[in-house]
Order: C-alpha cells, then sequence, then structure tokens
C-alpha cells in the first residue's frame, strides 16, 4: 500500500512484512524501533497517516540520505494487518523524543512477531522462531511423535508458517532430529529431513494481493497457534 501517496508501508503478507523488516531495514541499520497495535476496531489509515506526519517519514530516500549526512537519523515505519513497527537508525530525530519511553534496541531486544523473533546479530538480520513458539512446536511434535504416522508428521512440519532463514532452519532441523531420534528408538520409520524447506521464498512486501491478507494465526497475535498434530 502507499502512504501519502508515495510512501509504501502496509505490507500485504506476513512473509513481505518479515522480509522488509529484516532484509531491507535491520539489514541498513534500523535498530531503534517501536513495536504498536492497533484497535481492531479502529481504522488504521488515520493512525498511519498522524505517524507518517509526525515524525516525517514520508520522504524520499535521497532527502533522508541528505538529513542523515547532517546527523539526522533515518525514520521507516511497517505495518501488517494491526500491527506496526517504527523504526529509526542513530542519529538525531524527534522519534527519540516522542517514543522515549517505548524504544527497543533489536539488537539487544528483538521484534517478536507472528512467532517470529527478528534482530540483529553478528554483522547482520538474525530472523528465528521465537523461544516460547518454539518450545510451543517441540512440545506438539514430540508428544505425538510415537502416535502419528510418518506421512501426517511430515505433512505438518512442512506446513509450519515460518520462512526457512538460516536460524529458522536450524531450530526446524533440531526438532527433526529429536522427533527421528523419539522414533528410531521405538523401531518407527523417521520423517526424512529432505520434507523441510531449505530455500525462502523472496516477495513483493508491497503487492496488492486478490484476498485479504491471512491472519489465521490470530489477527495482532505475536504467536501462531501450533498446528493439530492429531492423526487424520
Amino acid at each position: 500500500m502507499v502512504g501519502g501517496g508515495r510512501y509504501r508501508y502496509e505490507a500485504t503478507t506476513l512473509e513481505g512484512f518479515v522480509q522488509q523488516l529484516a532484509v531491507c531495514y535491520l539489514k541498513n541499520r534500523y535498530w531503534f524501533y517501536v513495536l504498536g497495535e492497533i484497535p481492531a476496531w479502529k481504522d488504521p489509515g488515520p493512525i498511519d497517516d498522524k505517524i507518517l506526519a509526525r515524525y516525517a517519514v514520508d520522504q524520499s530516500k535521497w532527502a533522508k540520505a541528505r538529513a542523515w549526512k547532517r546527523g539526522i537519523a533515518k525514520v521507516q515505519y511497517l505495518r501488517y494487518g494491526t500491527t506496526y513497527v517504527l523504526l529509526a537508525t542513530q542519529g538525531e530525530h524527534a522519534f527519540f523524543e516522542g517514543e522515549r519511553a517505548n524504544i527497543r534496541d533489536a539488537r539487544e531486544r528483538p521484534i517478536k512477531f507472528y512467532g517470529y523473533s527478528i534482530g540483529y546479530k553478528d554483522g547482520h538480520p538474525h530472523v528465528r522462531i521465537a523461544t516460547s513458539q518454539y518450545k510451543e512446536l517441540a512440545e506438539a511434535f514430540l508428544s505425538v511423535a510415537l502416535t502419528t504416522r510418518v506421512e501426517v508428521l511430515s505433512a505438518r512440519l512442512q506446513s509450519l508458517p515460518f520462512e526457512p532463514y538460516g536460524p529458522v532452519k536450524l531450530q526446524l532441523r533440531r526438532l527433526l532430529r529429536r522427533v527421528n531420534e523419539i522414533r528410531r528408538a521405538a523401531g518407527l520409520p523417521r520423517v526424512v529431513p529432505e520434507i523441510l524447506r531449505t530455500r525462502r521464498r523472496t516477495v513483493s512486501p508491497f503487492a496488492p494481493i486478490r484476498d485479504e491478507p491471512q491472519l489465521g494465526y490470530g489477527q495482532g497475535s505475536t504467536s501462531v497457534r501450533t498446528p493439530s498434530l492429531i492423526e487424520g
């Protein structure tokens, strides 16, 4: 979507939001952020406009670059559904005064969003499944590792809604190893590692879509529901 006729800020998919946040913003040192939630009963448009105007977000990248050379921080705004994040680079800006009580540093406190933990670590963006979400997934899969057919376990693992960023791949491989250790001890067939996705989909974060954004994991929620693992 386009704010102020030019500035694009509304991601049309969850994958697009995470990609824009990590690959475009955190990668380019937008480390300081405020994560907010717009009440479901409110029209987000006027709130978007208010934030864009208050912090002069709706500027060309050239104008921001010139201001940055003068020591003024660059600011970005991104929203998916009812959840938004306002980000800034280092420098002087009204953002740091107006949002002082709520500002966090992604290098120290990753952004928790729909089950993801999105931060900046060792010189690059770091996208993983949030610890609490991963524990929930592990408990769900391990509890049915002996009672669920291998085909069902494979399908459930394939359907997990997490893009395979590097840390995510490591987490899911670790989970799969634990599942297979339990099954191997019981003489059951293992889930083959090839069922896990290894290549991340590159999406257009602001591309229009025909259907409404799929907020099926709880609009505005910071976690996803663990899929049912009951054998069908």
